[in-house]
């Protein structure tokens, strides 16, 4: 403790931020990329380059598809399309996962199967899990890092006694530190309410894994007995005895939607199918509200007759809002682009955060002969910049490896992650090998891998800038124009850089090195 509360706060506020700092960078991160990861799945598996306006669509037609594919006992689903997601797919889970076939929601023909797992499948599971699912490791984590997120917003608020004059002030100061310490103050000023909503409501949306296990025991069933009480599931046995045919599921989709006051449903799941107990599960799509609903109706397979139509809890429906809210599934573009704009600004924040730590104590820890800022530094470097290094290097190694690629039985998914990996972590040797200019090169590299990636589109699928904005396939147009930015903003980063390197090396030093470019 300090000599005052302020000054604890801000003890907390400084240690919080430097032990928690690259953790939060990349939940950030990824989560930032997660706010368009619909489209990142359609920039990255060419074959779902479809263009869908949203009308309702007939599956009844692929009742027989549908049985013919998944196995008897499993119950398979019918995903229905999106503008967002343009592709209509049937999947169960098996044996080795979940098997999906995918088809083009206007003619039912077949749609080559996605080789990548882009956004849905990589980032957003690495947003929340880190992709570590051993005892929940990742979970946990990433649960450590929301809660000292919102623990900095408070602290941060307390420690500023002039809040709302720092928001204002952005100093071009010649000293780092105080620049950024003003580029600091002013984006954790600007997203602050974004920072600590989002905060919460992820805690809030894994807080079941956080429960100690005693809770269960007050819940009939234990931890199904929580979801069955929680979200109101209905559900009935397989007798083994064989039914009538399978009804029509557009009539059942009807009966849902005239219900939901014309919402259209996004998923029609059929549970034992064949089976004299065969039932018919509903939900309805989660682009149109903010809360992420989950109030399906449950049919009889044979008949259509309603069964059972949840009933979610105020309490459910609070947390459904919350959930909503922070996976930002909702069609509303300009909100999107606003949750994508500040979560680049919260990576911004956590940024300054660690180099002011560093730049503030340079001098000091150089006079002392300690390491701690120059391995902190390369922490930050390869924990940073690396991650997006090493997400760039993923969409490249996307658009370089072809399809149906493996490498001694790695399929080419992992290939793609493996390549991510691989960059991450030589990110690190290379922050802590070239401290000084390990910030130049990268942002160099960053720019010549957005301008690469854009180019590796444009010539192995045809779906260049303008072509794609043309044929209606403006996931993938916006795609390439943010890495554009992205490069163009990294160029310009690399250049100021190596400029405030040049003006600030000893005079002695510029002389000679003129002297050498001369000669």
């Amino acid at each position: 403790m300090g000599a005052s509360f302020r000054e604890s706060m801000g003890w907390l506020h400084t240690w919080a931020g430097l032990v928690i700092g690259l953790l939060l960078f990349a939940v950030f991160w990824t989560g930032t990329l997660c706010v368009f990861d619909r489209e990142i799945d359609r920039w990255m598996n060419p074959s779902t380059r479809l263009v869908y306006s949203g009308e309702p669509i007939a599956i009844d037609g692929l009742r027989e598809e549908a049985g013919r594919l998944s196995p008897r006992t499993a119950p398979w689903a019918i995903v229905l399309p999106t503008p967002r997601e343009p592709v209509l797919s049937i999947g169960y889970r098996g044996r080795g996962g979940f098997e999906r076939t995918l088809f083009d929601p206007l003619t039912f023909k077949t749609v080559a199967p996605a080789e990548s797992w882009a956004g849905t499948r990589f980032f957003f599971p690495f947003h929340h899990t880190l992709h570590l699912r051993i005892w929940h490791l990742g979970t946990w984590l990433t649960g450590l890092a929301g809660v000292a997120m919102m623990a900095l917003c408070i602290s941060g608020v307390i420690i500023h006694r002039k809040i709302f004059v720092d928001f204002f002030t952005l100093r071009r100061s010649r000293q780092p530190q105080r620049l950024l310490l003003d580029l600091h103050n002013t984006t954790g000023t600007l997203g602050l309410i974004f920072y600590f909503v989002m905060s919460f409501s992820g805690v809030t949306i894994l807080a079941s894994v956080y429960y100690p296990s005693g809770v269960w025991v007050a819940f009939e069933g234990g931890r199904s007995g929580y979801v069955r009480d929680t979200y109101d599931v209905f559900s009935r046995p397989h007798l083994n005895q064989p039914g009538p045919p399978l009804g029509s599921l557009d009539a059942m989709a009807a009966t849902a939607r005239e219900a939901w006051g014309g919402l259209n449903p996004g998923l029609v799941r059929v549970f034992h199918h064949g089976d004299r107990n065969s039932y018919v599960e509903v939900r309805p799509s989660i682009e149109a509200e903010v809360a992420m609903r989950t109030d399906p109706f449950f049919f009889d397979a044979a008949t259509g007759a309603v069964l059972y139509r949840t009933s979610i809890r105020e309490t459910t429906q609070v947390q459904q809002f919350l959930t909503g809210l922070h996976f930002a599934q909702f069609r509303h573009w300009t909100l999107r682009w606003l949750y994508f704009a500040l979560g680049l600004l919260g990576c911004v924040l956590i940024v300054t955060g660690l180099l002011f730590w560093i730049e503030s104590r340079r001098k000091a820890h150089a006079a002392a002969d300690w390491k701690g800022v120059g391995f902190v530094e390369g922490l930050t470097i390869g924990g940073t910049g690396g991650m997006v290094l090493a997400t760039l290097a993923f969409f490249v190694a996307n658009r370089v490896l072809p399809s149906g690629a493996t490498f001694r039985g790695v399929a080419r998914y992992e290939l793609e992650i493996w390549v991510f990996l691989a960059v991450w972590v030589l990110s690190f040797a290379h922050g802590w090998m070239r401290c000084g200019a390990a910030w130049i090169d990268q942002c160099r590299l960053v720019a010549g891998l957005c301008i690469l990636a854009v180019a590796l589109n444009g010539a192995t699928t045809g779906d260049h800038v303008l072509r794609a904005w043309t044929d209606g396939k403006l996931a993938v147009a916006g795609m390439d124009l943010v890495l554009l930015a992205g490069g163009f903003a990294a160029a310009v980063t690399a250049w100021r850089l190596q400029r405030r390197r040049q003006g600030t090396a000893p005079k002695q030093f510029r002389h000679h090195h003129l002297e050498g470019q001369s000669s």
